[in-house]
C-alpha cells in the first residue's frame, strides 16, 4: 500500500503511519532500526529496493530524505511531499519518502527527528553524493552507523582519501564491503602451509577502484611485508578487483578473476581451483553492514592507517 501525502509536515506524516498501524494491522515492534536513506530526486528507487531486500533479514523503518542540490535557498518556495509504502510496497519495513525543498530541505535532521523508531539505533546511507565528513553532517550526527559509498563519487580515489582524513568510528563504506569475499579466501589460503612470510604484495584492479586500493591498504597493513605493496591499473575494462598475487619463498600465489564472478586460484604444487568471487550487488552490502551496529575497528584501522602506509607504494599501469 502507498498513500501519497502532497504538501505536508512531519507530524501528519506521524499521524499517517499511526493511522495506518491502527487500520491494517502494521506494526512496528519488530523493527530493529532506523535506515536514513539521503538521496537525490531520481535516485530513490534503487536505494529502496535494497532496503527493501535487506529489510527480510533486518525488520527495520526505512526514511528516504530526497533533496535536490541548490532547493534549499529561500528563492524556492519551501515544501515537503511525503509518501509511505508498507506491506508488499515495503518488502518487511516501513518506508517514508521525504521529498524537500526551500527552507524544508535546509535542516535534514529535523525533517527525521520526529520519524525515527524511539530506543532504536540510528543508520545513515548516502548511495550516491556523501558529505565531506559524513559524522558531522545532520544525518550523520543522529546515526550510530554512517555507510558511504566511495566508487559512487565523481574521483573514488580522492573521495577514499576524504574518508581517511575525516574517519569518525561508526564510519563504513561499501568499498570495504565488497571486499568481504576477498579477505575471506586470502585468509584461508595463508592459514594453510607453508606458513612462509610474505616477500611482495601484487594487486590489480580498475585505474578508479576504491575496493582494490583498500585490498592493498589491508594486505599492506596486516602482512608487513618488506618490499611493500604494488598496485596494477588494468585498463582493459574491467571493474573492480582483478587479482591479487602473492611472493613467498616456495612460490607465486595467485587469485585472479578473468571471468566475471569466478576467480582461479593458483599455489605452487596444487592444481588450479575456481573460487566464486561475485561482485557483490546493492542488497549484500547493505545486509552485510547492517549486520553489526558497532564501529568496524578494522576497517577503521585500514582506512586510517593502511592507505596512509600504502601511499608509497609503487602505482604502474599495464
Amino acid at each position: 500500500m502507498i498513500v501519497e501525502l502532497p504538501d505536508t509536515t512531519t507530524s501528519q506524516v506521524s499521524k499517517t503511519l499511526v493511522k495506518i498501524r491502527e487500520d491494517g494491522g502494521v506494526v512496528a515492534l519488530g523493527r530493529v532500526l532506523t535506515l536514513v536513506i539521503a538521496t537525490s530526486p531520481g535516485q530513490e528507487e534503487e536505494a529502496i529496493e535494497a532496503a527493501n531486500d535487506a529489510s527480510r533479514e533486518h525488520p527495520m523503518r526505512v526514511i528516504v530524505v530526497s533533496t535536490e542540490p541548490g532547493t534549499e535557498t529561500a528563492a524556492v518556495a519551501p515544501r515537503l511531499d511525503a509518501e509511505i509504502r508498507v506491506g508488499g510496497d515495503a518488502g518487511a519495513s516501513e518506508v517514508i519518502v521525504l521529498r524537500a525543498s526551500g527552507d524544508a530541505a535546509r535542516d535534514e535532521e529535523s525533517l527525521v527527528m520526529g520519524l525515527l523508531l524511539p530506543d532504536a539505533p540510528v543508520v545513515t546511507w548516502w548511495p550516491g553524493a556523501a558529505p565531506a565528513v559524513p559524522g558531522r553532517s545532520p544525518l550523520g550526527r543522529i546515526a550510530q552507523r554512517r555507510i558511504t559509498d566511495a566508487s559512487a563519487q565523481p574521483d573514488p580515489q580522492a573521495a577514499l582519501h576524504a574518508l581517511a582524513d575525516s574517519y569518525t568510528p561508526g564510519d563504513a563504506d561499501f568499498a570495504w564491503t565488497r571486499l568481504t569475499l576477498w579477505r575471506a579466501q586470502l585468509a584461508a589460503v595463508l592459514d594453510q602451509p607453508p606458513y612462509e612470510p610474505i616477500t611482495n604484495v601484487h594487486v590489480s584492479g580498475a585505474i578508479d577502484s576504491p575496493s582494490t586500493t583498500l585490498l592493498g591498504a589491508w594486505l599492506r597493513l596486516q602482512l608487513r611485508c618488506a618490499t611493500g605493496v604494488e598496485l596494477t591499473a588494468v585498463e582493459d575494462g574491467s571493474h573492480g578487483i582483478h587479482g591479487v598475487q602473492l611472493e613467498r619463498a616456495s612460490g607465486l600465489v595467485e587469485l585472479v578473476r578473468d571471468v566475471p564472478g569466478i576467480a582461479t586460484l593458483r599455489q605452487p604444487n596444487q592444481p588450479l581451483h575456481d573460487v566464486a568471487l561475485p561482485r557483490r550487488s546493492l542488497r549484500d552490502c547493505l545486509a552485510d553492514e547492517l549486520r553489526r551496529l558497532d564501529p568496524d575497528e578494522l576497517y577503521g584501522e585500514v582506512i586510517a592507517k593502511g592507505l596512509a602506509l600504502l601511499d608509497g607504494a609503487q602505482e604502474v599501469t599495464a
